[in-house]
C-alpha cells in the first residue's frame, strides 16, 4: 500500500470487518434528517484488515513523542511518566466509579483526594488546596477569582489593576482581563529579574495582585523575589504565582514559604500524566489562609469519625468552577507520583531538571547566544540572533532538528528574546540523549554557516514538506475531498 490517502486504496467490495445488525427497529434517515441532508451515496473507502491497520500505524510513526524521541518544549515540560502510573488511574476502584455515587461508595477516591491535598500543601508550603480546576489556565482563573473575593469581603473594591512582568506566561494577562482587572506590564531588569523600580512605581492603592511564576519563562529564580513579594504585600495586594514551573523548585524552595498567596499547580506537567495534544490536565490551586474561605465548592474534607465527604458548607467561597471534583484519573497518577518518589524523590526531580538545564545550555552557549547568562532552573532561552544575521533564523533551525529526529523547542517565546529558543531537556533525560541533541544544534548552527538553504529549506526527511504556515492558518484544509 503506498503512502497516499487511505480513501483513494480503496477497491470496491473489500471490507475490514462485518457490521452487525443493530438487533433494535430502525427509523428512515429521511424522517430524522431534514430534507436535503440525506445523500444516495456515501463514499467511504472499502479496504481490508490489514490495509487498515498499517495505514494507522504508518500514521503513528509519523508523531514525534515522548515514547519514541526527545521533546526539548520549553514552559511545557514534556516529560516520561511511568507507565505504572497508568496503571493505578486504571484500576476499577477509580476507573469504574461515578460522580454521582453516594459519598459511602467512593471512599477510597475521596481519601486519596484528601491525602492529595494535603501532599500539594505540603510541597507548596500553603494552607489549603482545591482540586477541582482543569487546567493551569483554569486554575490561573480560580485563582484570581479567589483574589477579586478577597478583596471585595475586605472591602477593598477600588484595586483593579494587575500587575504582570513582560517574563509570565501568556495566559496570565488574558486570566486577568476575563476577571475584571486592567493589565499593567512590568519590565524586566538586565539579569531577567523583575525590574524593581518599574515594580515601585506601578505599585498603588488600585493594584489587586502581582501575577509571577516562579522560576520565570526565562528559565530564571528572581534573584530578589523576597523583596519583590514584600513590596507588593506593602502595598495591601496580594501574589499570584504561576505554578508551571513547579518542577524546577520541588524539594528546593516551597513558595508559600516565600509569600506566595494563591498558587496554581499544574499535575499533568510536575507530577505526572502524559502532557500534550490538549490533554488531559489538571489545574488545584493552593492558598495561604487569608484565602482558605473562598475556595471552591466542594472541598474534600474528613469528619471526626474518619469519613471522608465534600464539603458545601462554605458561605465566602467562590462557588462551582467545574461539573464534579476535577479531572479525577490525573489525580491519581499525581497521588501515584509522589508516594512512589517521596519527599527525597521528588527533591531529586527539582536537581536534575536544574542539572539537565544548565549542562545543555553549558555546551550550546558558544554557538547560540545566551540571552541572560546566568544560572537557569529547569530551562533555558537561547537566541539565533547569530544564526539570523546569515539569513537563518528561529523557525528554520527548529524545522532542521526534525531531519535529526528531535521534536522542536518552543520558538518566538518569551517575547523579550529576539528569535528565541527555549529550551527544557526536563529531569528524566539521560546525559547521552542531552549530548546527542546538543551534537545536532552545533552540527545545525554551523550548516547555518556553511549551507544556508539546507537548514531554510528544511525539513527534508518528513512526509511532507515545509507548510506554509500563515497560509495554513488563513486557509485551513480541514476535510479530505475524493479526487475528481
Amino acid at each position: 500500500m503506498s503512502e497516499a490517502l487511505i480513501f483513494e486504496e480503496s477497491v470496491a467490495g473489500r471490507r475490514a470487518g462485518p457490521v452487525p445488525e443493530p438487533g433494535v427497529p430502525t427509523v428512515p434517515a429521511e424522517e430524522l434528517l431534514p430534507p436535503g441532508f440525506v445523500r444516495e451515496d456515501l463514499p467511504l473507502p472499502e479496504v481490508s484488515e490489514l490495509d487498515l491497520v498499517r495505514h494507522y500505524t504508518r500514521l503513528s510513526q509519523r508523531n514525534f513523542c515522548v515514547d519514541t524521541t526527545f521533546y526539548p518544549l520549553g514552559s511545557c515540560t514534556m516529560k516520561y511518566n511511568p507507565v505504572a502510573h497508568e496503571v493505578a488511574a486504571a484500576l476499577p476502584g477509580f476507573a469504574q466509579i461515578h460522580p454521582y455515587q453516594p459519598e459511602e461508595t467512593v471512599q477510597g477516591a475521596l481519601a486519596l483526594m484528601h491525602e492529595l491535598q494535603t501532599y500539594l500543601a505540603e510541597v507548596s508550603g500553603l494552607r489549603a488546596v482545591s482540586l477541582q480546576p482543569a487546567a493551569g489556565a483554569h486554575g490561573e482563573l480560580t485563582g484570581m477569582l479567589m483574589v477579586r473575593a478577597c478583596h471585595l469581603q475586605r472591602r477593598d473594591a477600588e484595586r483593579r489593576r494587575v500587575l504582570i512582568p513582560d517574563s509570565a506566561h501568556g495566559t496570565n494577562p488574558a486570566t486577568a482581563k476575563m476577571v475584571g482587572y486592567r493589565v499593567q506590564t512590568i519590565r524586566s531588569d538586565a539579569r531577567g529579574n523583575m525590574d524593581l523600580e518599574a515594580l515601585r512605581a506601578a505599585l498603588g492603592p488600585d493594584v489587586a495582585a502581582l501575577m509571577i511564576t516562579i522560576p520565570n519563562t526565562l528559565g530564571l529564580f528572581d534573584e530578589h523575589v523576597g523583596e519583590v513579594i514584600d513590596l507588593v504585600h506593602g502595598a495591601g495586594a496580594l501574589v499570584y504565582c504561576d505554578g508551571a514551573n513547579l518542577n524546577a523548585v520541588l524539594g528546593q524552595a516551597r513558595l508559600g514559604d516565600l509569600g506566595v498567596d494563591v498558587l496554581h499547580f499544574n499535575l499533568h506537567k510536575s507530577f505526572s500524566t502524559p502532557h500534550g495534544g490538549g490533554g488531559p490536565p489538571a489545574g488545584p490551586v493552593g492558598v495561604r489562609s487569608p484565602l482558605e474561605p473562598f475556595l471552591p465548592v466542594p472541598v474534600v474534607a474528613r469528619r471526626e469519625s474518619g469519613e471522608y465527604y465534600l464539603d458545601y458548607d462554605r458561605p465566602l467561597s467562590i462557588g462551582k468552577v467545574k461539573a464534579f471534583y476535577g479531572n479525577f484519573a490525573v489525580l491519581v497518577r499525581a497521588y501515584t507520583y509522589i508516594r512512589s518518589l517521596g519527599s527525597e524523590g521528588l527533591a531529586e526531580v527539582g536537581e536534575n531538571a536544574v542539572l539537565n538545564a544548565n549542562y545543555l545550555m553549558a555546551r550550546l552557549r558558544q554557538a547560540y547566544q545566551v540571552r541572560y547568562d546566568r544560572l537557569c532552573k529547569h530551562e533555558f532561552v537561547l537566541s539565533a540572533k547569530p544564526q539570523a544575521r546569515l539569513g537563518v533564523r528561529a523557525l528554520d533551525i527548529a524545522k532542521r532538528l526534525i531531519d535529526y529526529g528531535y521534536h522542536p523547542p518552543t520558538i518566538y517565546f518569551p517575547l523579550i528574546v529576539e528569535e528565541a529558543l527555549m529550551i527544557e531537556p526536563t529531569e528524566t533525560e539521560s546525559v547521552q540523549t542531552l549530548d546527542a541533541f546538543a551534537d545536532a544544534m552545533l552540527k545545525i548552527a554551523e550548516e547555518a554557516a556553511t549551507e544556508p538553504e539546507v537548514v531554510k529549506t528544511a525539513p527534508h526527511t518528513t512526509a511532507t514538506a515545509r507548510l506554509d504556515e500563515v497560509r495554513a492558518v488563513r486557509q485551513p484544509d480541514l476535510r479530505w475531498r475524493p479526487k475528481a
